[in-house]
């Protein structure tokens, strides 16, 4: 009893230090007409270091979501009654939400440890709550001293903060590996998008320890899944800022970090003018306080060179798919997303993705949106999945934003990480199947 009240205290404690949101209101806006929607992207442009985009303008149809400090509530109401811009409060206290985010974030974690399978180990990570990255680097070193013969903890070099970032390959090593096809794995490039590495972790267990139940997966597959790349925003969105989104690194000023999905990566492959282009119009922000500032170059960031090089050292002809997910608003989003054009090999992408999607909505009638980003959102600079395919050859890229579509935004309750996860396994049964099949 008296360890969990010091579980109890701590966690208190932590969430005492974090910046606190007291106020903060999250807004659901819809543009009318040409000059409201206008209003709102100019908004978007000029001050989304005041006003936190959860989602960008993209078009009349689409709502916007926005986080306003209370400070700001007096500006923002006038904005809406100048331009009639139709709006309704969607989260109305923004730390009341977080602090039910964390709600039994410390003492589930001791009293519902799940013993492996092999009952040898007791796990201290679960997905009934969210688990910071400590808890996330044992519970892998944990998976590879348990199962040698499939699991193995690579590290792939350090963030900028100096800590480890880790790439579990999982193979059996009994079945020929050079022969077979792979399927690389990573998420939690955003540190706020908690559900990323939740769901990230789950499949590696699932994987692993239900081995048994689904053997093939493993003996005709290798898979390389980084769950959390962005290590250091993972670890301050824990300890001191829960809506932090970027990587640590103060590159600009009194502003600190890089948004690693909008670091040019599609530019390593495609030419220096249209890195250029991208730079000053496609979707990443130039001002270094923004929530989604590109960094001075491709691949300035320790985290996103790491990445690159771990991606590239494995995708050698047979790894045939690439899947990044991130949260949230229930998307299937393939290449490209620097523009409206489609890869040649679109319809292909497409069928396989909806017949992911359509296994994931058998479960709980989950509903997901397919099509190339720039189509089905907005234009991204940048983003891992166009350069998995355009740079490193991957054919099958995908990035995934999973639940919800805003009711909770990027502050998902911990009681639907399982849900989501056991939707997404279904999804990623059908992936793994047909790039078992490629040649």
């Amino acid at each position: 009893m008296r360890f969990l009240l010091l579980l109890a205290l701590l966690a208190a404690s932590a969430l005492a230090a974090q910046k606190r949101y007291d106020g903060y209101k999250v807004f659901q806006v819809k543009a009318k007409d040409l000059p409201s929607f206008h209003a709102i992207a100019k908004l978007h442009t000029e001050q989304s270091s005041i006003y936190d985009f959860w989602t960008e303008p993209r078009s009349l149809d689409d709502p916007i979501d926005i986080m306003v400090p209370p400070t700001y509530m007096e500006a923002f109401d006038q904005l809406l009654q100048t331009h009639n811009l139709h709006h309704r409060v969607k989260i109305a206290d923004v730390q009341s939400a977080i602090e039910n985010n964390l709600k039994g974030q410390a003492a589930p974690s001791v009293v519902q440890e799940p013993r492996s399978r092999s009952g040898s180990l007791r796990y201290k990570l679960n997905w009934t709550e969210y688990h910071d990255y400590t808890t996330i680097v044992l519970f892998l070193a944990e998976l590879a001293q348990n199962y040698p013969n499939i699991v193995t903890l690579i590290t792939i070099g350090k963030t900028h903060e100096n800590r480890e970032m880790y790439m579990v390959k999982i193979s059996n090593n009994q079945t020929a590996s050079a022969t077979k096809n792979a399927i690389i794995v990573d998420g939690g490039i955003h540190a706020r998008e908690w559900i990323s590495p939740a769901w990230n972790t789950w499949l590696i267990h699932e994987l692993v320890e239900n081995y048994a139940a689904h053997p093939q997966y493993v003996d005709n597959l290798d898979w390389f899944i980084l769950p959390v790349m962005n290590p250091d925003g993972y670890v301050y969105s824990f300890a001191d800022d829960r809506l932090w989104r970027k990587n640590r690194n103060p590159v600009n000023g009194p502003c600190v970090g890089i948004d690693l999905n909008l670091e040019p990566l599609i530019f390593f492959y495609f030419t220096f003018v249209i890195f250029l282009f991208a730079l000053t119009e496609g979707g990443a922000a130039g001002n270094g306080c923004d929530q989604t500032y590109h960094g001075p170059s491709a691949f300035s960031e320790d985290e996103s060179a790491n990445v690159r090089d771990a991606i590239l050292s494995v995708a050698n002809g047979r790894t045939k798919a690439y899947l990044t997910y991130h949260s949230y608003g229930q998307y299937w989003l393939t290449p490209w997303g620097y523009t409206a054009d489609l890869p040649e090999d679109y319809p292909q992408l497409f069928d396989l993705a909806q017949n992911a999607v359509n296994s994931l909505t058998a479960v709980y009638g989950t509903q997901y949106t397919i099509g190339s980003s720039t189509n089905v959102l907005y234009v991204a600079s940048g983003g891992s999945d166009d350069w998995a395919k355009g740079g490193a050859g991957i054919p099958y890229s995908y990035t995934v934003e999973l639940r919800d579509t805003g009711d909770f935004g990027f502050l998902l309750p911990a009681d639907q990480i399982i849900p989501n996860n056991l939707e997404m396994w279904e999804a990623m049964k059908v992936v793994a199947e047909y790039i078992t099949g490629l040649v």
